[in-house]
Formats: C-alpha cells, structure tokens, sequence
C-alpha cells in the first residue's frame, strides 16, 4: 500500500485523544512512515530535546488497557510488547518530519497535519453543538441519578411494607373511621419509651383516656393554654389512679403538638 495516498477519513481514524490532547500511536505513525516502531522511537531518543511532553509522552498501563479494550491497540501487538507504547501530539507528528528525514515521512506528516487542522477548525466551529450535547448528557446523568435515587426510595418503603415494618407517624381518616383513629394514636402513645409532651389549648377528659394506655414509667406533662378548673379537677382524679400527669400553663402555642421522647409527632 502506498502510505502517502491514505485519505483523509483513513488517517483520522487513527486520532484519538487521551489527557484531553488529540494524539497518534507510535505503531501507527511507523507504519505510516513505512519504518519499524522501534526505528523511530530510536530516531526520537537521540533527539529528545525535540520532543518535550507536550510533543510526545508514554501511555500508562491502564491508558493502554483501555485503548485495547476500545480496539485502538489490538491485544496481540500489545502482548508482543513489552515496553508501553508512546503517542504523538500534532507537534510532535510536525517534528518527527524533520528527526527521521525521508521524503515518505515529510509527505505523510504535511498529511497528518492537516487532518489535525481540519478537526480542530471543526470542533471550534462547532463548539456551542458539542456544549449543547454536553450539557444535555449532563442532564440526563442529573435525571438518571434523581430517578435511581426515587428507585431507591419506593423500593425501600415496599421492602419496609414487605417485612411489616413501616411504622406510621400520621394518618388520614375518613368520616366513620373513629376507631382506627383511636388505635392510630393509642399506639403511637404506648410506643414513648421515656417521655411523653402534649401541646394542646383544648383539652378534656376525653383527651386524658388515651395516655392510660402509656408505659408507666413514660413522664407525661401537658401545656395548655388557660387550664380550667375543670381540667385540673380531671387531672387531679387521673393521678390518684394512673402515673401522674403534669399540667402546665403554656401560651406561646397555636398548634397541636405531640412529643415523644423529644420527637415531634
């Protein structure tokens, strides 16, 4: 094959970029300059002061595996090479030209130079696409990952439903459902393991028969707003049969609130 008549498709083929550089395979280069691979990685080391890293730099292990596994570099040439191969920066193709001194490698350089001035004009021309592209597969890695996350969630409360062990902090109750209304809130008094706050302005004796059901060794204290005379007679009565309840003036609340073990409810 005649290298010098290689198309400008062919030879693009052989770009990649790695380290975020466009850069070409010494093995290809070789090939291209019709030389062995290590004639001219021989050529480029008696003239190394030509080829700073930025012109010329050796590919890591893991870099190498990945060109492999991308069918960059076939297995079998690797397996038959034992030092790691080099690649070549534009500059560095542009002065390889000049180190190995052959007509082939002048015409195939002047070549290869140029499909690297074409891509780049290429990519500035372009640039605001690739940014558009970019910024759309940010989006979707965004939404992917906020789906996986929901994913996560309901397979974690159906797992928690599977084993029984959703515990209910609230509930919606519809107009008869009286006593699954009660039994919401009885267990949600018999699960306080040390304290027990109720923040409530309307109290009743009503309200005081659900804390029967409370630990014995749970403190209850009650803040109401204005506590009747009534209420305190209830309360009083509550003590003399039940563990005691402390009821407290409180007028800094508009809301309901029930705390257990310092937890809002």
């Amino acid at each position: 094959m005649n290298n010098t008549s290689l198309l400008i498709p062919d030879l693009q083929n052989l770009i990649f970029t790695i380290r975020g550089v466009p850069v070409m395979l010494d093995s290809d280069l070789a090939e291209l300059y019709d030389v062995e691979t290590r004639i001219l990685n021989q050529a480029v080391k008696r003239n190394l002061d030509r080829f700073p890293d930025n012109f010329r730099f050796q590919l890591t292990e893991i870099e190498t595996q990945n060109l492999i596994s991308q069918i960059v570099i076939s297995s079998s040439k690797h397996g038959g090479i034992r030092k790691l191969p080099y690649v070549f920066t534009e500059q560095g193709v542009s002065m390889l030209s000049a180190v190995l001194r052959s007509n082939t490698a002048v015409q195939v350089s002047i070549k290869i130079i140029n499909v690297f001035v074409k891509m780049r004009i290429f990519i500035s021309q372009n640039a605001n696409l690739f940014q558009r592209i970019n910024n759309i597969e940010q989006k979707q890695i965004a939404s992917d990952i906020k789906q996986q996350q929901t994913d996560n969630k309901i397979d974690t409360i159906l797992d928690a439903i599977e084993s029984k062990e959703v515990k209910h902090k609230q509930g919606i109750f519809y107009d008869g459902q009286i006593f699954d209304a009660y039994k919401l809130v009885s267990k949600i008094i018999r699960s306080a393991k040390h304290s027990i706050i109720l923040i409530d302005n309307y109290i009743d004796e009503t309200v005081l028969t659900h804390f029967e059901k409370r630990n014995k060794k749970v403190a209850l204290t009650i803040l109401t707003k204005n506590p009747s005379e009534q209420l305190k007679l209830d309360v009083e009565k509550f003590n003399k049969q039940y563990p005691k309840i402390i009821l407290k003036e409180f007028n800094k609340s508009h809301d309901r609130f029930l705390i257990i073990d310092n937890k809002t409810i």
